[in-house]
């Protein structure tokens, strides 16, 4: 039977929607997974504004202002391991936008906290729901997404990233530059955290549920066909069921390995450097007042950070996505060496802001980006948000010391020496990525994950006999 133009009907789900043409329900599922990330970013990084007012408001000692900067992301630790364990078992559509609520009920309460155990209980209800949207937005996101654009389309979620960071400065230096009272202007730095996580609430909600698990997991060929049929206005059909993938985790324990241990070692040095970046800034500036400091962060973020996440989106699907993991590692741990190692680079401010700018630069253009997409290819499809809530979980735990370690550190060893740290962070993270991880670019992800691959099972035998 002839095969209508344009349609990309295969032998299963899967083979379909590996070929599957971009459509406008991608951009929805973009658009409803990237505001997500576009509010985590900035309710995880304006704390470190914040935090400067709120220090002088409430005279917190060193140890509050670090367990208030880091407390939401052993929360996001948390937050994501359960919701990626519930969603291989429940669906993914069964809970998502469930974060997306939490993200706004936790930067509503932040706002209005009247001390600092409501502030940390507000924090600890916001990264319980940004823990969620790792696995669920990854996941949904890689597996609507064809094998040709798997990376950029993952990847422009992750960049809203971006966006957040720049948007965090923004505010807090509108605020600031007209003169609100430093109390309200913390609060409200906190509380507009809500408004974009609100705003999709109701979209995720409404989004099909991923065809490639009702097929392969729960078994469900004809709802798996309808899902499949609606989002690409019927472009992608299938005709055979997919065989149901069962694999154990104890297959998996090297690619975890990789993806959370990589992921770990980055996120200690990258919320650590960005969460305490205006305290960097007073180290270089001592004499800067928090305006001048926050400018400086925002200019970091947007001349070096932001180019470097949009042209991971555009180039990863070509250079690799373990290679861009390396890369970035080996060149962000670099700066981070140059400024470790030899403290008379750092006497200039314009010196300092070019290293500073370029591991920022290949932060994004690296492992920011990549650990976020890996995670979500190489597990095999009944426990891909497990896997990838491990590694996103695991990785909070590095984030979560980075951000208490970090002012600290700061204190007792000055900036050469916590930087100095920071580099063998990176260097695990680059021998990590090299020994543990597969290179998925280009392979669809049933391949890329081994999922399809039947593993024998040996039985003991009598020695001298054969088994059967």
């Amino acid at each position: 039977m002839a095969t209508p133009q344009g349609s990309s009907t295969q032998n299963n789900v899967a083979e379909a929607l590996n070929s599957a043409s971009f459509s406008p329900f991608h951009l929805k599922a973009m658009f409803a997974s990237a505001m997500g990330f576009f509010t985590s970013a900035y309710d995880l990084f304006i704390i470190g504004t914040a935090l400067v007012l709120i220090k002088g408001e409430w005279h917190l000692g060193a140890a509050e202002v670090g367990l208030i900067g880091s407390i939401s992301l052993i929360a996001t630790f948390v937050g994501a391991y359960v919701f990626g364990t519930l969603a291989d078992r429940m669906g993914r559509k069964a809970i998502y936008g469930l974060e997306a609520l939490l993200m706004t009920v936790g930067a509503l309460l932040s706002a209005f906290a009247p001390d600092v155990t409501v502030l940390l209980i507000a924090r600890v209800i916001l990264g319980l729901g940004i823990g969620g949207d790792y696995p669920l937005s990854a996941v949904l996101m890689s597996e609507y997404a064809n094998v040709k654009s798997r990376g950029r389309m993952v990847s422009l979620v992750f960049s809203a990233q971006a966006i957040g960071l720049v948007t965090g400065p923004v505010v807090a230096l509108t605020l600031l530059a007209a003169g609100v009272n430093h109390d309200l202007a913390w609060r409200l730095m906190l509380g507009l955290g809500a408004l974009p996580a609100a705003a999709v609430i109701y979209i995720r909600r409404t989004l099909p549920e991923s065809p490639r698990w009702l097929a392969r997991v729960k078994g469900d060929a004809v709802a798996a066909g309808k899902q499949l049929a609606s989002f690409s206005l019927g472009t992608a059909t299938a005709t055979v069921q997919d065989k149901i993938v069962k694999q154990p985790l104890s297959r998996y324990w090297l690619t975890l390995l990789g993806t959370a241990g990589g992921w770990f070692m980055f996120d200690y040095a990258y919320y650590g450097n960005t969460i305490s970046t205006p305290m960097i800034m007073s180290h270089i500036a001592p004499h800067a007042d928090v305006v001048t400091s926050t400018a400086l962060s925002l200019m970091v973020f947007a001349i070096a950070a932001v180019p470097g996440y949009f042209l991971a989106a555009f180039t990863i699907d070509r250079v690799g996505h373990k290679t861009l993991q390396m890369l970035g590692f080996f060149l962000m741990g670099l700066m981070f060496l140059l400024i470790g190692a030899f403290p008379l680079l750092t006497q200039s401010m314009g010196v300092f802001l070019v290293l500073y700018g370029v591991s920022y630069f290949f932060a994004e253009y690296g492992p920011n980006t990549t650990t976020f997409v890996l995670a979500a290819e190489l597990f095999p499809v009944n426990l891909r948000t497990t896997g990838h809530g491990l590694s996103a979980g695991t990785a909070k735990v590095g984030a979560f010391l980075g951000a208490l370690v970090f002012p600290i550190l700061l204190h007792d060893y000055g900036l050469h020496g916590t930087l100095m740290i920071t580099f063998f962070f990176a260097l695990a993270g680059l021998l990590l990525t090299a020994f543990c991880i597969k290179e998925p670019a280009g392979k669809s992800l049933e391949e890329a994950s081994g999922e399809d691959v039947v593993v024998p099972i040996r039985k003991n035998t009598p020695a001298g006999m054969t088994p059967s």
